[in-house]
This record gives C-alpha cells, sequence and structure tokens, in this order.
C-alpha cells in the first residue's frame, strides 16, 4: 500500500526451531493472496497432500479435499528458519520497508496512546522508533503483550523434537500422527532427506537430556510405538543426540484494544501445536488487518483506527476459532487415558475418520483451514459422539454401556 514500514527484529540470523514448519493448505492460499507464496520455494519445501493416522496396528489415509484447487495448492512443510529468511528477504527488498536488528524493550505510551517503541539496537544504542500503528509480534514468549492483552497461557504438554535422515515414511508427502500412550507423536518430511518428528509429552516436565533419561524414555517408551518402517531412523536420531524440547503453550485470544497497538501471531493468541495451525491463523490475521487498513490513507487518528479496527477481532473469528477449537480437542481426544468414555471417544475418532468420503474430507477440510466454518466442527464433533454413542448402545446396551455413553456425549 506505500506505506513506510520499519521493522525491528531481536535476531536477524537464521532461527533454528522445531516449530513452525508445516502450513496447511488453507495458510498457503492466505500466502498467495499476501504474494508471498514464492517464499516456500527454494527452501527445499516438501508438499504435503493430508495425514496418516495410526493406532494399534491399523492405520488410514486423510486427505485433504484439494479437487477444486490448482495442483501447486496443498500443505507445505520445511525448515522454519529457511522460510522465515525467505520472508526477511522479500520485506527488505522492499523500498519502503526498513528491516533491523533491535530489542525492544517498551511501548512508547503517552495519554493512553502508543505512540511507538524504545529499542536496544546490534551495538547497543537505544532509540526510539514513532508510528502511527505499532504492530507487537514477538511470539509466544512476549513481553511486551501485558499492557495490550490479558495473557492466559496455559502449557498442557511439550514436544520433544528430533530430526530422522533418509526416512522413508509410509506414506509420502503426508503428515504421520501416532495415537500413541501417553500421547500424540508426529512425523513429517522437512525437506528431500529429512523427516521432523514431535512426540507430545503430557504435562510441564520432561525427562532430563542432560542425564540420559530422555534417551531411554525415547528409547524404551516411544520407539516401540512408532511404525515398523520409521523404527530404526527414529532410533538412529535418538543415538545421534540432538534432541530439542518445546513448550506448547495455549493462550485464548483476550485484547484490550488499544489505541495507536495491535497484538498479532503467537503474542496475541495460541493453540496447541498437534494439528499444525498456527501459521495459517496468523496469516489469515494479517490478510484480514491488510484488507481493514488497505482503504484508509490516514492512520494518525488513533482512538478512530482503534475503534476501526475492533471489527479485526469479529472478523478472524471464523478461521481463528475453527482451527484453535480443533487443536484443543483434538488434543484432549488424541491423548491415551485409563477412563473408559475417553477411550472410547478416541476410538470412535480414529473409526469416524477410518470411514472416509464426508467422514475424513469434512474435519480435514476444518483442520487444513480450507472450511473454516465453526458450525461444520460442531456438527463434525456431534457427528462422533453419536457414532461412538451408537457403538455403544448397539445390538444391546447394557448399564454400564449407558453410562459410558452418558459420559461420552456430555
Amino acid at each position: 500500500d506505500g506505506r513506510r514500514v520499519q521493522v525491528i527484529e531481536r535476531d536477524l540470523s537464521e532461527p533454528d526451531r522445531i516449530v513452525g514448519e508445516l502450513l496447511q493448505p488453507g495458510g498457503y492460499l492466505k500466502l498467495i493472496e499476501l504474494g508471498l507464496e514464492d517464499c516456500v520455494e527454494e527452501i527445499d519445501a516438501q508438499q504435503v497432500f493430508g495425514y496418516a493416522l495410526f493406532k494399534d496396528g491399523k492405520h488410514t489415509q486423510l486427505s485433504y479435499p484439494l479437487e477444486k484447487f490448482h495442483s501447486d495448492v496443498s500443505g507445505r512443510s520445511f525448515h522454519n528458519g529457511r522460510f522465515i529468511q525467505r520472508m526477511r528477504e522479500k520485506s527488505a527488498s522492499l523500498p519502503n520497508v526498513h528491516l533491523e536488528q533491535g530489542t525492544v524493550t517498551s511501548l512508547l505510551e503517552e495519554k493512553g496512546i502508543i505512540r511507538g517503541v524504545q529499542y536496544k539496537t546490534k551495538d547497543g544504542r537505544e532509540l526510539t522508533a514513532f508510528a502511527s500503528l505499532t504492530i507487537v509480534c514477538d511470539g509466544c514468549f512476549s513481553n511486551l503483550r501485558r499492557s495490550l492483552c490479558n495473557p492466559k497461557v496455559d502449557i498442557p504438554s511439550s514436544f520433544v523434537g528430533l530430526v530422522l535422515e533418509n526416512c522413508h515414511l509410509p506414506y509420502s508427502n503426508h503428515g504421520h500422527v501416532i495415537l500413541a500412550d501417553p500421547s500424540p507423536i508426529l512425523f513429517y518430511p522437512i525437506s528431500s532427506t529429512e523427516t521432523r518428528c514431535l512426540v507430545d509429552v503430557p504435562g510441564q516436565k520432561v525427562p532430563s537430556i542432560a542425564n540420559g533419561e530422555m534417551a531411554n524414555y525415547l528409547k524404551t517408551i516411544v520407539a516401540p510405538q512408532v511404525p515398523p518402517e520409521i523404527y530404526d531412523s527414529f532410533v538412529a536420531a535418538v543415538d545421534k543426540g540432538n534432541i530439542r524440547t518445546m513448550p506448547n503453550r495455549s493462550m485464548p485470544a483476550a485484547p484490550h484494544p488499544t489505541p495507536g497497538a495491535l497484538l498479532m501471531g503467537d503474542a496475541f493468541n495460541m493453540r496447541h501445536p498437534l494439528t499444525g495451525g498456527g501459521m495459517t491463523v496468523a496469516l489469515s490475521d494479517i490478510v484480514v488487518l491488510r484488507d481493514l487498513l488497505r482503504p484508509l490513507h490516514d492512520l494518525n487518528d488513533a482512538p478512530m483506527l482503534c475503534k476501526y479496527l475492533e471489527s479485526f477481532y469479529t472478523l478472524r473469528k471464523p478461521v481463528a476459532s475453527t482451527i484453535n477449537t480443533l487443536a484443543g480437542a483434538l488434543y484432549k481426544v488424541f491423548c491415551a487415558s485409563p477412563d473408559q468414555a475417553r477411550k472410547e471417544m478416541r476410538q470412535a475418532c480414529f473409526d469416524y475418520l477410518s470411514l472416509g468420503g464426508v467422514f475424513s474430507a469434512g474435519p480435514i477440510s476444518l483442520l487444513s483451514g480450507l472450511n473454516p466454518r465453526p458450525l461444520s466442527l460442531v456438527l463434525h464433533f456431534f457427528a462422533v459422539a453419536i457414532y461412538g454413542l451408537g457403538r455403544l448402545l448397539l445390538p444391546f446396551p447394557s448399564p454400564k454401556r449407558i453410562w459410558i455413553g452418558a459420559r461420552l456425549i456430555s
């Protein structure tokens, strides 16, 4: 739109992360809308056409409903750092964008209006930058969000990350979800020779990497549950020792609309990363904001702009609430539990998705961001519950089955 933009990033070197590596097809479509689809080119990104689901030796394939789209439209998986560097190169190439390395220490506030930021440069100088609109997107560890929202961060689990080399997944160009005990294991390609493995560990405490507890846990508890085709590569990756951990954060969007500033990305809203929906939500938010700002020629009236941008929180909801709700619900359903009702729901969900047709296409289109409709999500939740209830009560309901069924519905 020709506006001057100053981007201040804490570190401009290539990030090395174990998340932000899977972009759903809905997110790829948003990249196209933003003219950024070339950012997934020349980084050895892999096309992703759906998921494979494994449970107790059985498996089923869930394909994205991509028939109506151009052949290039699919999910993408890649090294997060390579993708970020491509985005930075793209932004730095624009004459109206100034990209610099610095650490923002505080927001500059005057009479309740955010006027800009104070930041420290790479060489230690303290500087200020003023702007009509300050967009805060400093990630899941945000130090700046407290004045702009009411953060209620939950940490249900952690991911343990490994990279498997020259591993041939049972379903090529698919994400793999193993419904393991105690919680899911994910595999997906991040380059032509590397496969990311993320092992979910419930709770906030993970086995120690330093004293060998983690390697032992991965070999004795996790390895026996991965598909046989992946086993050797998995054990080799554990033996190699480059094991990383990352807390999985969840935080509902609870903004304090503040004149002159807006929160975006993980600083604003997080969901369990099981479904790989974070970048799709963030890119969708960017498209919504871009479309809202486009007709405005002057951003200097901060109170009026703040009132105008309140519609952002409404317009983002179909995509964000669908993906966020599905991520939280699937994580709870996919985790193992001694509770009989939860066991039944887990099995019912797996069997429902295995039916194929509309039973798999509907949920996978929600997860992929291709069909961001909360009502459709509610209908599929209800259908899975009814499906599970029917299996419990037919052909002969017993008091125990009726009790489990009642708890399953509740």
